[in-house]
C-alpha cells in the first residue's frame, strides 16, 4: 500500500467519525432542548407532542409527508415546535385567555412571534387518538409546577377541524379542576356525551408557580 493510499484511508476514517460524531450530537440537542422546559397533555398526545412522539427519531423521512401531513408540514415549518413540545405557553394572562389568544390561534396559544408554533394551528387531517364519552386526560409536568386549575374542552358537535379554523366559538368547556400540588403526573376525569367523530380537545392549564398558562390542543375520535 501506497504513502498516498494509506493517507487517503485515513481521512477517509476520519470523516466517517466525524460524521458519527456529529449525528450523535444532533440525536442529543432535543432531549437536552426538552429537559429545560415544562410539560404538556401527553394522552390523548397534543399535536407537537404527537409528532414529536411518533417522528423526533425519524424527523427527516419523507414518508412523513404521505403517512402524517399535517406533522409534515409541521416539522417543516419550524421543528423547534416539536423539539420544545414541553414549552407552548404565555405568561401573564391574568385568566383573561380569549384577550390573549385570537380566534383561529389556540393550538398556538397565540404565540405567533417568531412562528415557532404558527403549524400547530394549520388545518387539516391531524392524527387523532381513539377515545370514549368518559376518558382520561393525563398531561406531564416536568418542571412540577403544580396547577391552579385545568380547563378542558371539546369542539361542538358539526365542527371539522379538518376544514375549519379553531375558535372560542367552537369549544364547550367539560371540566374544570381545583388546585393540583407540585407533580410530574396529573390525571383528568373528562365526561362528554353525544360526540362523535374527530373533535378538538382543548386543555388550558394554569400553573401555580407565576401567572403562566399552557394552551394544548389534542386531535381525538369519539368511537
Amino acid at each position: 500500500m501506497t504513502w498516498h493510499d494509506r493517507d487517503k484511508r485515513t481521512r477517509s476514517r476520519l470523516t466517517l467519525g466525524l460524521s458519527a460524531l456529529t449525528a450523535l450530537l444532533i440525536c442529543l440537542i432535543p432531549w437536552s432542548g426538552t429537559a429545560a422546559a415544562h410539560g404538556s397533555v401527553v394522552d390523548p398526545a397534543s399535536r407537537n407532542y404527537g409528532c414529536w412522539l411518533r417522528w423526533g427519531s425519524d424527523f427527516q423521512n419523507p414518508a412523513m409527508e404521505q403517512e402524517d401531513p399535517m406533522c409534515w408540514q409541521a416539522w417543516q415549518d419550524n421543528p423547534n415546535a416539536m423539539w420544545n413540545w414541553n414549552g407552548l405557553y404565555r405568561n401573564g394572562s391574568a385568566g383573561d385567555f380569549e384577550a390573549v389568544v385570537p380566534d383561529g390561534q389556540l393550538c398556538s396559544g397565540g404565540r405567533t412571534e417568531g412562528g415557532r408554533y404558527n403549524s400547530l394551528d394549520a388545518v387539516g387531517p391531524w392524527k387523532t387518538t381513539d377515545v370514549t364519552g368518559n376518558f382520561t386526560l393525563r398531561l406531564y409536568d416536568q418542571a412540577s409546577h403544580g396547577a391552579d386549575y385545568f380547563l378542558v374542552y371539546v369542539t361542538r358537535q358539526g365542527f371539522d377541524p379538518t376544514t375549519e379554523p379553531l375558535t372560542w366559538d367552537d369549544l364547550q368547556l367539560v371540566t374544570r379542576t381545583g388546585s393540583y400540588g407540585p407533580s410530574q403526573n396529573y390525571s383528568i376525569d373528562v365526561s362528554t356525551s353525544g360526540l362523535s367523530g374527530h373533535h378538538v380537545v382543548y386543555t388550558i392549564w394554569q400553573a401555580s408557580h407565576m401567572d403562566q398558562t399552557y394552551f394544548l390542543c389534542s386531535d381525538v375520535n369519539f368511537r
